[in-house]
């Protein structure tokens, strides 16, 4: 266990309380634990690649820590009734869950049937990641110090956007990869 690796199980830790935060209407703590994640998460990152504790399991759990806690922020907040002030439309994680399940299905098929083990992300799938902590670090500081509006509406349908572009982009990329293998 490297402290990288530590750093990124306590990130994985800290998504309950985060949740927790966001159902009892605490949007200032919520925006204080995102941070403190998204810290953790450059600095496990910087750990790994400078003192040398690349592993197996961070190179797994890494990824999987940020999808889940974004997962978690915008399925939380699209929860209608839960009394934000500003809520994530409900489409938008179905929308982005969708795209994810997609691509995990893919790289999945991609494996068992031709034996390709690398499917690593895209420029596209990078500023689409980017695109979406962005909406959701806005729509946190919305509720819990404001922000003005045009921002968010810019970011949300950029996210939609970017989302269904990706999504078709990865498609797109496993004609080429199963043309390559076959």
């Amino acid at each position: 266990m490297t402290f990288a690796n530590f750093l990124t199980i306590l990130r994985l830790g800290v998504i309950p309380f985060f949740v927790v935060a966001l159902v009892y209407n605490r949007p200032v703590i919520a925006v204080w634990i995102f941070l403190a994640a998204g810290i953790t998460d450059i600095l496990d990152g910087f750990i790994a690649r400078y003192f040398d504790q690349k592993t197996a399991l961070g190179a797994f759990l890494d990824p999987a820590a940020d999808k889940f806690l974004l997962t978690a922020t915008y399925v939380t907040m699209a929860i209608p009734g839960l009394g934000l002030l500003c809520p994530i439309p409900v489409w938008l994680p179905v929308l982005t869950i969708a795209r994810d399940v997609i691509i995990v299905s893919i790289a999945l098929m991609l494996h068992l049937s031709y034996g390709i083990k690398n499917f690593p992300p895209t420029v596209l799938g990078k500023v689409t990641t980017f695109f979406q902590i962005s909406y959701a670090v806005g729509i946190l500081l919305k509720n819990a110090y404001g922000l003005p509006d045009e921002l968010l509406n810019f970011l949300l349908w950029s996210v939609g956007f970017l989302t269904v572009l990706s999504g078709l982009h990865y498609i797109w990329r496993v004609k080429i990869l199963i043309k390559a293998a076959s």
